[in-house]
């Protein structure tokens, strides 16, 4: 067995979770949980320290554990991601602040969540504005760069191809005649009106291509903004990846659904860190939302597929498809302003840049 072999079954060993006495159970009930639960728990102070340790500029590697090491996670917060990073700091709170504006470059950045496709269109545009919005000239800088093999998609969401009322040929066709209708519908006012974030995810969820899962990102986004300001700890969507997370986690749900468990654990994120002697290091206060318990709920899918083989979920799948890349443009953390950090960053970090993949 080569060195690097032997190393690698070293750290595996570090990270499995075998019950050893004492154990101490959780006692989420009804709800049983299995092992993968408090691997869960692990897997979200370990992805936070990775987050921290490039944050203060430290040297690669941040972790041993190497199931981190060679695969891509998403961090534990979804803010602290970098499309996330981007869309607050240069489309949210960069440019025109009216209204129709943000939910304009909002919609348009998320419906391909992708920094290059952005950047593509300021380029060929030089501003990108609804007030200036044209169908014919956005397709056509889309359409050339699809056809110099350009992928102008991100592969973090499955994107519906199109709707039948929407008669045309190509999905970002489709796309950009779903802005259009949704800014024909003032629908960025509509939200503005909207009671809580429910009632925000059901006004996206009435719009074709927009299943449950894509209406509560977007909500999400939206909330990033100074369009609304709801409560973060209402309302939830398991996506398909967290659904299957939930199911490894869980052995039965005890008669509570997949959003009632989300909230249980949101709940009882305090308690468990404690149960299990962890030291979780918040994001500068702030706790984790139910957002960040979905997504933690799908990395941890995927993450159990190495350390838990032998546990499957929904899906069935048994590899991690994205391995880590690591990306070496900066990022200077930046919040949403109402959530109050910007300040305790400078305050902590005074002004720190980490490079940092998503």
């Amino acid at each position: 067995m080569s060195k690097q072999n032997e190393l690698w079954k070293e750290n595996m060993a570090s990270v499995s979770n075998k019950i050893e006495p004492p154990y101490v159970y959780s006692s989420i009930s009804p709800a049983k949980p299995t092992i993968v639960y408090d691997t869960y728990w692990k897997f979200a102070v370990e992805r936070q320290s990775v987050f921290f340790n490039r944050l203060s500029g430290q040297s690669y590697p941040w972790t041993k554990n190497p199931v981190l090491l060679s695969n891509k996670f998403t961090n534990a917060y979804r803010a602290s991601d970098r499309v996330s990073q981007y869309l607050i700091r240069h489309i949210i709170y960069e440019g025109d602040q009216s209204p129709e504006e943000v939910f304009f470059r909002i919609l348009l950045f998320k419906l391909f969540n992708k920094i290059e496709t952005w950047e593509l269109l300021v380029k060929k545009l030089g501003k990108v504005s609804y007030m200036t919005f044209n169908y014919e000239k956005y397709d056509k800088i889309l359409s050339t760069a699809m056809a110099q093999g350009i992928s102008i998609y991100s592969a973090a969401y499955m994107m519906a191809s199109g709707s039948k009322d929407l008669k045309v040929s190509r999905k970002h066709q489709a796309h950009l005649l779903l802005i259009q209708r949704m800014m024909d519908d003032e629908l960025y006012s509509r939200i503005q009106d909207a009671k809580n974030m429910y009632e925000g995810f059901l006004l996206f969820r009435s719009y074709p291509m927009i299943g449950d899962f894509l209406a509560y990102q977007y909500i999400t986004d939206i909330n990033y903004s100074n369009l609304s300001d709801y409560g973060e700890m209402e309302f939830t969507i398991p996506g398909p990846g967290a659904r299957d997370g939930i199911r490894k986690c869980f052995s039965s749900l005890g008669g509570l659904n997949e959003s009632d468990i989300l909230k249980v654990v949101a709940d009882r994120q305090s308690d468990e860190f404690e149960r299990l002697g962890l030291d979780f290091q918040s994001l500068w206060g702030r706790p984790l939302q139910l957002i960040d318990i979905q997504n933690l709920f799908c990395e941890v899918d995927k993450y159990s597929r190495v350390v838990h083989p032998y546990i499957l979920g929904i899906s069935g799948r048994t590899k991690i498809k994205q391995k880590f890349r690591l990306n070496p443009d900066p990022i200077k953390f930046w919040y949403p302003p109402k959530w109050g950090l910007n300040e305790k960053i400078r305050a902590s970090l005074s002004g720190n840049i980490m490079t940092n993949q998503e």
